[in-house]
């Protein structure tokens, strides 16, 4: 799994979802949908800057809360459309 991807993800989501809260907690087998960090709209924004930032094209049933519920999950399906970031 990509550290600097992983890193940027993290990142993103103590930004925009959680500020003020403390970053050690946000592990990247932290539950992001289940655990209630990411509402609907959380998530649909979170697709968003995936998609800008690493210039993948996610497929509607590749949106869904198992692929977006922890930082690794969304890394996994990041490198399945994008191989290159695995390195």
């Amino acid at each position: 799994m990509s550290e600097a991807v992983s890193e940027n993800i993290k990142d993103y989501l103590m930004r925009e979802f959680l500020p003020g809260e403390n970053p050690d907690e946000l592990t990247t087998t932290t539950p992001l949908i289940t655990g209630g960090s990411l509402d609907s709209i959380a998530a649909l924004k979170l697709v968003i800057f995936l998609e800008e930032a690493y210039g993948v094209a996610f497929e509607a049933h590749e949106v869904n809360r198992e692929n977006l519920d922890t930082i690794a999950r969304i890394v996994h399906l990041l490198i399945s459309k994008k191989p290159a970031l695995a390195q």
